[in-house]
């Protein structure tokens, strides 16, 4: 068994290994001469005072014991196992392609967007020329969500399956190994495609398939059993195990279940603005003053305070990011943030968000599965109407925002389509913006210098999750009503990320070999 001890270093320290080793050594009470092996395990910034330190997990292994290694990804030929339908090829639904590779099934992915090479165009169409494709855009396409606003790794799950594990497969297909060591790992829009497309590649070779362009559009049931799926509005393909891995904005798909009487129902979400600071500020503020070490990475940081009975909070933090447009419908905008992996831009971007439940709403009725999504698409909608209806978005200086104020004239963002001022109490509603409005003056109290009018305020920020959860046994994981029917990831609201929406995709491939005889 290895032996694990923790130990705090300067950030001009962290590349003396030979002092870090013997630091590691004198705190486990070891001799060099006992090692076979070490490494450092965890690395994490701690910014709580002056000066800034980093703690370090140092891992020891003594001659006497073995040294763990990299769980290998071992995939079988499936070409002629039992196939089983994945819909989508975010996270969730490439995990579980994978993971079923690994068990012996055959995964049969639909993925309604492009691959990522191709995907880029329709994402320059946005920012450039303000034209969202329904179907491929930062949300909809191959690797989901995440490869195009940021690849953050963090997730508080830890209870919900094998976190290493879903890491380690990143690590197999050609991300850094760091993301293996660092408390918030985060591998970076610019790199997140390659390794997508070697996920993507790996499924195929091992007898897998990956079809693009490819949209649920019915689904057909014998009974309480799934049995097939439409695809494209033509053709029907015979499945009775389908893995619903959509992601939180696929509308069509809840109204479909609903038409289809499946059952949905609303969930409590998030939605608010995301909000730029200079990310020389946000390192000042946080480096307690010394913003200009070299040694040290730049600067994220996380708010949380209950505001009038609701929580309102920072949400997907982008140091030296970038603000993306994330509407998935001509008639909406959407904010969203991503950093490329060394995070060298020079402004920092962050959700504030109001946490929001059903029976919060004021048009809230009582098993209404649409409550939150409408309000969502509502706030969307208006401001994409106040924006002048492009993908321009609503903006506001922070201190103008609290006090009433419309501003006018901004500072340069980061947000390509552009920003248009708007007083944000007119597009945001009052349950939200009140709320914003006092959480601010708070953050601004807890991060000295944070609450300024050199910020911006892009809203709206609205996907932070599902509005709308489909619910599921939670032994068998498949759809309360419907057997071989497996909601998946964010988009079925059991996911908050990457990495969690991974690990679900992981868990219910293990959920379906349980069945008896799927393997046969």
């Amino acid at each position: 068994m290895s032996i694990l001890v923790q130990i705090s270093i300067l950030p001009n320290q962290q590349e003396d290994v030979p002092y870090i080793l013997e630091l590691g050594l004198a705190k486990a009470k070891l001799y060099k001469s006992d090692l076979k092996d070490w490494r450092i395990r965890k690395r994490s910034i701690d910014a709580r005072r002056a000066p800034v330190k980093l703690n370090l997990q140092l891992e020891f292994w003594t001659k006497e014991d073995t040294i763990s290694t990299i769980s290998p990804f071992i995939p079988k030929q499936v070409t002629d196992k039992k196939s089983i339908a994945i819909i989508g090829a975010g996270p969730a639904g490439l995990y579980a392609a994978l993971r079923a590779i690994e068990v012996g099934l055959k995964p049969v992915v639909f993925e309604r967007g492009k691959d990522v090479r191709e995907r880029r165009r329709d994402l320059a169409k946005i920012n450039k020329e303000h034209i969202v494709n329904p179907d491929s855009n930062y949300c909809f396409g191959e690797g989901g969500a995440g490869t195009y606003s940021d690849g953050k790794l963090y997730t508080r799950s830890k209870k919900r399956g094998n976190v290493l594990k879903a890491l380690e497969w990143f690590v197999h297909f050609g991300a850094d190994e760091d993301i293996l060591v660092n408390a918030h790992p985060h591998i970076g829009t610019n790199k997140l495609p390659k390794i997508i497309t070697t996920m993507r590649e790996a499924i195929i070779e091992a007898g897998g398939a990956v079809h693009f362009n490819s949209k649920l559009t019915n689904l057909k049931t014998e009974g309480k059993s799934i049995s097939a799926i439409e695809i494209n509005n033509s053709i029907w393909h015979s499945f009775d195990t389908v893995i619903l891995a959509t992601g939180h904005s696929a509308r069509d798909i809840f109204y479909l279940l609903h038409k289809k009487q499946i059952k949905i129902e609303a969930k409590p979400f998030a939605i608010g603005v995301r909000v730029e600071h200079q990310q020389q500020l946000i390192d000042h503020i946080q480096y307690h003053g010394d913003s200009d070490n070299p040694y040290l990475p730049p600067s994220s940081y996380a708010l949380v305070e209950q505001v009038d009975g609701l929580g309102v909070y920072s949400f997907c933090m982008c140091p030296g990011g970038i603000i993306a447009p994330c509407a998935t419908a001509q008639e909406e905008v959407v904010t969203n943030g991503w950093s490329p992996s060394k995070r060298n831009n020079p402004y920092a971007n962050s959700g504030i968000v109001v946490s929001v439940a059903p029976e919060d709403l004021p048009n809230y009725v009582e098993g209404d599965p649409f409550v939150c999504l409408e309000f969502q698409q509502k706030v969307e909608k208006d401001c994409w109407e106040a924006a002048g209806k492009t993908q321009a978005v609503p903006a506001q200086r922070m201190i103008d925002f609290v006090e009433g104020r419309v501003s006018k004239d901004f500072p340069k963002t980061s947000y390509q389509p552009g920003i248009v001022s708007v007083d944000l109490h007119k597009v945001l509603p009052p349950m939200i913006a009140k709320r914003l409005q006092k959480a601010f003056k708070v953050f601004g109290r807890k991060m000295k210098g944070y609450y300024t009018n050199e910020a911006v305020l892009h809203a709206p920020e609205s996907r932070t999750s599902s509005p709308i959860s489909i619910p599921r046994d939670p032994e068998t994981l498949e759809h309360v009503e419907i057997s071989g029917l497996y909601p998946c990831g964010e988009g079925a609201g059991y996911a908050g990320g990457i990495i969690s929406a991974a690990i679900d995709g992981i868990n219910c491939i293990d959920a379906i070999i349980t069945k008896k005889n799927i393997l046969q």
